[in-house]
């Protein structure tokens, strides 16, 4: 599959699969960011992308994106669907420090990988479901 991508730097290392340890993608910042404890920003990825019709990316921090620099994505999961395919849709991680950082230009923050689309679903009421109860919200690994 190819994916059509626009870098808004040329200072921004391009996409590429890292030792192919993993088939998620690895984004990186694409400015300096300074940040305090308790400030939120939008850093820029520097990419614009087309995706296939059906498709979605889906954004997230890198394992070590908190251990690194501090932060967590203040949405958890950014989904970017198809339609965000224009010249000047560039991509964003939207951050939230929780001590004092410094993110630098090609910095790897986050990642994405795309999937399709969920199929349509229909739902149908029951009073009562067959599947055996696991004991409610928390309850793996209880006795």
């Amino acid at each position: 599959m190819k994916l059509t991508i626009k870098y808004f730097s040329d200072e921004l290392e391009r996409l590429r699969y890292i030792d192919g340890k993993s088939d998620w993608i690895d984004l990186r910042s694409a400015e300096n960011v300074k940040l305090s404890a308790g400030e939120f920003h939008l850093v820029p990825l520097g990419i614009a992308m087309q995706l296939p019709k059906g498709y979605e990316a889906h954004v997230v921090p890198r394992s070590s994106t908190f251990k690194n620099f501090g932060i967590i994505q203040t949405n958890s999961c950014g989904i970017i669907d198809e339609t965000y395919c224009g010249d000047g849709d560039q991509w964003f991680m939207p951050v939230y420090a929780l001590r004092d950082t410094e993110i630098h230009i090609n910095d790897r923050i986050c990642q994405f990988r795309i999937f399709e689309h969920q199929p349509a679903i229909e739902f149908e009421e029951a009073d009562h479901l067959e599947g055996q109860d696991r004991g409610g919200f928390g309850s793996t690994g209880t006795n």
